[in-house]
């Protein structure tokens, strides 16, 4: 019996060997198409194509070009070809001849021999021999996006039709695979560009805070300037600040490499270097050609790979109040995006800056006023009450001297006490009270400050003023001075216990005027003892540096204390002093046996 079954085999019958190829090559059509979409990186779905279009039409050489817009290749990627061969070719695909017309019809192309297509303009020296010919272009919705090359199929003298229809299925693939991962990478361009929106907004919105608050300068300097190095990427960034009075930049705070060795002067007048040329301009400037267009940058910084420089002003109403500087380890070109970005960054830490200044000036001036107060108090109510003590005590002496000696001296003693008692409030209050001078008439100034200190210590107090030499002192040099001498006569009053002092105010040379005040106290080895003078040094310090002045200290074990400031007439009338007076204007301490030690 025979079953009425039949196999698969006998149905169908057995399959020709054109199906069996035609099969095998949809499934490596199908497998090729889904690779392509593994992969979202535009360069790695490009590669793909090429790979797959090889392999599809067994072709030696395949290529891929990407159109410019202009009749030209932007891209042309290559495969089945070495790096060495690449080299050899004189000139590479520019998208002339048989590819140039392939771009100006967007339609398939094949052919046995290239050479006898009318429009093959035959290879450039180096490029290797090619025969058979199949392109095929790469369209999105009338779209032309690319174009793949195959050249010499290695199975036979020429590609076939079925080679050709299976390359246009793939470049239609293709095209859904490239626009895919252009979109992807839009989307990746869009999120970083909202990233680095968002980076911008939160630097606007902190400087936007510290301009509303009191921070502490130098934290507001390390916040702002940290965040914009992190948001322009790069590896140092300086903020130079205006020294009032001065009329120069110093070097406020440095972040990133190179913190020691950027710049060979940390002060720079109005226009001078690259720093000084953005305060005067008040417009940001860049350069990426460090070695010839930057003085006193250290060739170290070079050395170190840095390359670009921007400088932008910080700006406040009527003023540059600084200058922000970033550097790069590589050539950086500013877009016009960034330009605006930076000068309202900068804007804003100007005015952050000048705000907080004026914080710190009111806190000063509130600080001040409590020592008024305090001093006012301490005069007006303790010391008329400890004098009121003191009189009935001596009244009570008085009454007991016959009766009793003991007690009588005993309350001498006690008498003496609140007398010492009261002086060393006096000194006290001297030193609490802030200055009140009128900066037009330094001499009446000083003759009042040694009025009342001599009215509150008891010390015999002498001024001598040659009227020439005090002339040559401005507003703000006179209050300088000023401030110095009631320092000096405070640390006199709190620790010298002098019985005399001599204030002179005088020409040094023709060159220099000097304040001195010269006591006869108990002195002290200057090397051994600063400390017992207090803030008062490094204050007195500071006023004399500010306008390129000398502080010199001599004093010895009970040979009394002279301090003595020096300024340069030149300097006093107006000169800029420049860099070399502001780097002398040191503090030395110098005892009478000629030791010395700079202050520290």
């Amino acid at each position: 019996m025979v079953s009425s079954e039949r196999t698969e085999e006998e149905t169908l019958g057995t399959p020709s060997p054109e199906y069996t190829l035609l099969d095998s090559n949809i499934v490596a059509l199908h497998r090729a198409t889904l690779s392509l979409f593994s992969d979202m990186a535009l360069d790695g779905v490009l590669r793909r194509v090429i790979e797959a279009a090889q392999e599809l039409s067994d072709a030696q050489y395949a290529a891929l070009g990407i159109p410019d817009g202009d009749g030209g290749l932007e891209t042309f990627l290559t495969t089945g070809i070495t790096e060495e061969e690449i080299a050899a070719i004189e000139r590479h695909p520019q998208g002339d001849g048989l590819l140039g017309e392939m771009l100006r019809s967007g339609t398939s192309i094949r052919i046995k021999e290239i050479q006898d297509h009318p429009s093959s303009i035959g290879f450039p020296k180096g490029h290797p021999e090619m025969r058979s010919f199949l392109g095929v272009p790469i369209a999105a919705y009338g779209r032309p996006l690319g174009q793949i090359y195959l050249t010499d199929k290695r199975s036979d003298s020429e590609f076939s039709i079925q080679d050709q229809r299976m390359i246009e299925m793939l470049a239609a693939h293709s095209a859904a695979a490239i626009e895919n991962a252009r979109l992807y990478q839009k989307v990746l361009e869009n999120e970083n560009e909202l990233g680095d929106r968002n980076e911008e907004l939160g630097l606007m919105f902190s400087l936007s805070t510290a301009v509303s608050s009191s921070m502490d300068l130098d934290l507001l300097l390390k916040v702002m300037l940290d965040r914009v190095m992190n948001l322009f990427h790069a590896e140092a960034g300086e903020i130079f600040l205006l020294e009032e009075g001065e009329g120069v930049y110093q070097k406020a705070i440095h972040l990133g490499d190179s913190p020691e060795a950027f710049w060979e002067i940390e002060r720079f007048r109005m226009g001078q270097g690259f720093i000084g040329q953005v305060a005067q301009t008040g417009s940001l400037r860049w350069t990426t050609k460090l070695r010839s267009e930057v003085d006193f940058l250290r060739q170290s910084v070079v050395d170190a790979g840095f390359e670009t420089l921007i400088c932008a002003p910080l700006m406040a109403p009527g003023k540059v109040t600084g200058v922000l500087s970033l550097a790069f380890k590589q050539t950086r070109q500013i877009e016009d995006r960034e330009i605006g970005l930076l000068g309202a960054v900068a804007s804003g830490v100007g005015v952050a800056v000048e705000n907080a200044r004026l914080f710190r000036q009111a806190q000063r001036v509130a600080v001040l006023e409590e020592r008024e107060r305090i001093g006012m108090d301490l005069h007006d109510g303790i010391i008329q009450s400890i004098y009121a003590i003191g009189l009935t005590l001596d009244y009570t002496r008085l009454q007991v001297i016959d009766e009793s000696p003991a007690a009588s001296e005993r309350l001498e003693v006690a008498i003496s006490g609140l007398n010492e008692v009261i002086r060393d409030l006096r000194s006290y209050i001297l030193d609490l009270q802030p200055a009140r001078i009128q900066t037009d008439d330094l001499e009446v100034a000083l003759a009042r400050l040694v009025r009342e200190f001599r009215a509150n210590t008891l010390i015999d107090a002498d001024l001598k003023i040659e009227k020439a030499a005090v002339a040559y002192f401005s507003d703000q040099h006179a209050t300088d001075l000023f401030l110095i001498a009631q320092e000096a006569l405070a640390n006199t009053a709190k620790h010298a216990r002098a019985t005399r002092v001599l204030i002179s105010v005088r020409f040094a040379s023709d060159q220099s005027v000097t304040l001195q005040v010269i006591d006869n106290g108990v002195g002290f080895k200057s090397e051994s003892e600063p400390e017992l003078l207090g803030h008062g040094l490094s204050n007195m310090s500071e006023r004399a540096r500010t306008f390129g002045g000398q502080l010199l200290i001599a004093s010895g074990p009970g040979e009394g204390t002279t301090i003595t400031v020096t300024y340069d007439v030149e300097v006093l009338a107006g000169v800029d002093p420049g860099q070399e007076l502001t780097n002398s204007a040191t503090v030395q301490w110098t005892g009478l046996d000629g030791a010395s030690a700079n202050e520290r």
